[in-house]
C-alpha cells in the first residue's frame, strides 16, 4: 500500500490510542513508573502502545513498527529496514503528568531513512495534523479538514520562534539571540510535537532544537512540516533522516518554515 493510502487507517488508529491516554488523563491516578533513563512512563503510554502496534499489525502486516515503549530492536535486524512505522504512543509524557493538555500521539512511516508519512494527534482537542510527502499536509479540528502550509520567512514583519518548555540553554539563547538581531522576535513555548506542527501550520518561523530529542520524537510531525512545504534540519543543515545509526538520538535540529532562506548563514555558528 502507499502512504496516501494508509493514512485513513493511521488517524483512525491514532484516534483510537487518544481516547485510551485520555481515559488515563480523567484519573486521579496515572500509574506513573520511572523508566531506566530516568523518563517517566504512564498506564497511557503503554494502552496507547499496544493499540498502535495491533492496529498498524492489522493495516499493514508486512511493516515492521518501531515504538519507544519497545525500542530495544537489535541494530543488526533494524539495520535492513527500508520500510517501517516510527511510533511515540505519548509525546510529552511529562505535559501529560503536568496536566498541560500539550501532549500527542506520534505515527510515521518512514521509507529509505526518510519520514514519508506522519500523524500527530492531539488527544485533550481531538485535533489532527497529517501529512504525506509529495500530496500535502492538512489538520482536522472538529471534523473540519483544512490544508496548511508553511510561511514565507519575513523578518521585516517579526519572527516567531518556537521553543521547549523544559529544555532550554546557552545555544538555545544564542539562537534567539541572532534571530532577534534579524527582527522583531516573538519566542512561544509548547510542549511536545506540537512545535513542529506550529511551524507546519504557518504559525511559527522556526523552531531551533538544541537539546536531545529521540527518534520517535520528531518523525511523524517531520512529516507533517515537510509535506506543508517546510523542512527539518541537522545540526549541519541537512535533512534529518532515521535509521542511520545504531543509537536512536537525533542530533540538534532545525524546524523551519521556509526552506529557500539559507539557514546555514543566519544561524550557523
Amino acid at each position: 500500500m502507499q502512504a496516501t493510502e494508509l493514512l485513513p487507517g493511521v488517524c483512525r488508529i491514532a484516534a483510537q490510542a487518544g481516547e485510551a491516554i485520555m481515559q488515563v488523563y480523567q484519573r486521579d491516578d496515572h500509574g506513573v513508573q520511572v523508566k531506566e533513563d530516568e523518563s517517566p512512563l504512564t498506564e497511557a503510554d503503554l494502552a496507547a502502545h499496544r493499540i498502535i502496534v495491533a492496529g498498524l499489525k492489522a493495516l499493514a502486516p508486512e511493516i515492521p513498527v518501531l515504538s519507544e515503549e519497545d525500542a530495544d530492536m537489535p541494530w543488526s535486524e533494524r539495520q535492513q529496514w527500508s520500510r517501517y512505522w516510527l511510533v511515540d504512543p505519548l509525546d510529552g509524557t511529562k505535559e501529560f503528568i503536568n496536566r498541560n493538555g500539550e501532549f500527542t500521539v506520534n505515527i510515521a512511516l518512514i521509507e529509505e531513512r526518510r519520514a514519508v508519512l506522519g500523524v500527530v494527534f492531539v488527544p485533550p482537542s481531538r485535533v489532527c495534523y497529517r501529512g504525506v510527502l509529495g500530496a500535502g499536509a492538512s489538520v482536522e479540528r472538529n471534523g473540519v479538514v483544512s490544508p496548511i502550509k508553511t510561511r514565507a520567512f519575513d523578518p521585516s514583519q517579526g519572527i516567531v520562534a518556537v521553543a521547549s518548555r523544559n529544555h532550554r540553554g546557552e545555544a538555545l539563547q544564542g539562537c534567539l539571540d541572532r534571530l532577534a538581531s534579524m527582527g522583531k522576535l516573538t519566542d512561544t513555548s509548547m510542549g511536545s510535537s506540537l512545535k513542529l506542527c506550529l511551524v507546519a501550520e504557518g504559525e511559527a518561523d522556526l523552531y531551533p532544537r538544541l537539546a536531545p530529542t529521540c527518534e520517535w520524537d520528531t518523525a511523524a510531525a517531520q512529516a507533517v512540516v515537510e509535506a506543508a512545504g517546510g523542512a527539518v534540519l541537522d545540526a549541519d543543515f541537512n535533512p534529518l533522516r532515521y535509521n542511520t545509526k545504531a543509537e536512536l538520538l537525533n542530533p540538534w535540529f532545525y524546524v523551519v518554515g521556509d526552506p529557500g532562506i539559507h539557514w546555514k548563514s543566519l544561524l550557523g555558528s
